[in-house]
């Protein structure tokens, strides 16, 4: 009677072992699949929400660091694409009326018409026509509307004094704009001789400036300035007339120990 109680006790013990507490090693195994499953189930999200190609489970890996915590991270990540932004090819800028009854028309050129524009003027005042649209680049990526924090505006970004000392009535008209540009460069590649370093450097900072420091003066901003449009002139494809201007020093930076920078040119 005793053995027939036993078997049936056990019997119950086991037709109740889906109550019973699991072992560690079960859980650790159901964790695991919650975790490998909740990790695709968020890369499938991701992707739709980015428009990426769906990831497959074969990109869920298994990591174990030195403390023995375990990892679950995507092996094969999809590679996104940046395109390059696109050069500006045209210039456009809507027109405007003033409260003092000065009419300004829109301005919508393509790049046979820029280029005809800026050709012009550099032919007109005997300037690298080249060197002018590295001075456009740099100054206002192409936009006649452009306006700096220094009230230098249009695509040469005249300040208002230099725009009066030309002739300029409208400064974010283009060809007014890029004819006392030229214009102002021609007056200083005359200034110094040809030193297309000490004409850029007073093209930016003012003629003071450089007479006063014999040379590029020592502001950041400048010898940013003459290196990337030099940078622009040099390069492969510019178009530059040859032996027009040489490169006598170019602008290196150099970051010390201490994390000072210099601007040096030797």
């Amino acid at each position: 009677m005793l053995g027939l109680l036993a078997r049936s006790n056990a019997d119950r013990g086991r037709g109740l072992g889906v109550l019973a507490k699991p072992s560690p090693r079960r859980m650790n195994q159901n964790r695991h699949q919650i975790l490998v499953r909740g990790g695709v189930l968020f890369s499938v999200a991701l992707s739709a929400l980015l428009g990426l190609p769906r990831p497959s489970k074969a990109q869920i890996a298994t990591l174990t660091d030195e403390s023995g915590r375990r990892m679950f991270v995507n092996a094969n990540p999809p590679a996104i694409r940046l395109s390059p932004a696109k050069p500006r090819t045209t210039i456009y800028m809507p027109g405007e009326t003033t409260f003092l009854g000065k009419n300004r028309p829109a301005v919508d050129m393509d790049r046979d018409g820029v280029e005809k524009l800026v050709r012009e003027a550099a032919e007109r005042h005997n300037v690298d026509p080249a060197l002018v649209r590295a001075v456009i680049e740099t100054e206002s990526n192409w936009n006649p509307g452009a306006v700096s924090r220094k009230g230098a505006t249009g695509l040469m970004q005249l300040i208002p004094t230099t725009a009066q000392r030309f002739g300029v009535n409208d400064v974010f008209n283009p060809k007014q704009n890029v004819d006392a540009g030229v214009r102002y460069l021609k007056t200083l590649l005359e200034r110094y001789n040809g030193n297309l370093d000490l004409a850029l450097a007073a093209y930016n900072a003012g003629e003071g400036a450089v007479d006063r420091a014999h040379g590029i003066p020592e502001f950041r901003e400048t010898k940013n300035y003459v290196q990337r449009v030099q940078d622009a002139y040099f390069r492969p494809g510019s178009g530059r007339l040859e032996n027009a201007y040489t490169r006598r020093s170019q602008i290196h930076r150099v970051v010390e120990p201490s994390g000072r920078v210099i601007f040096t040119n030797e």
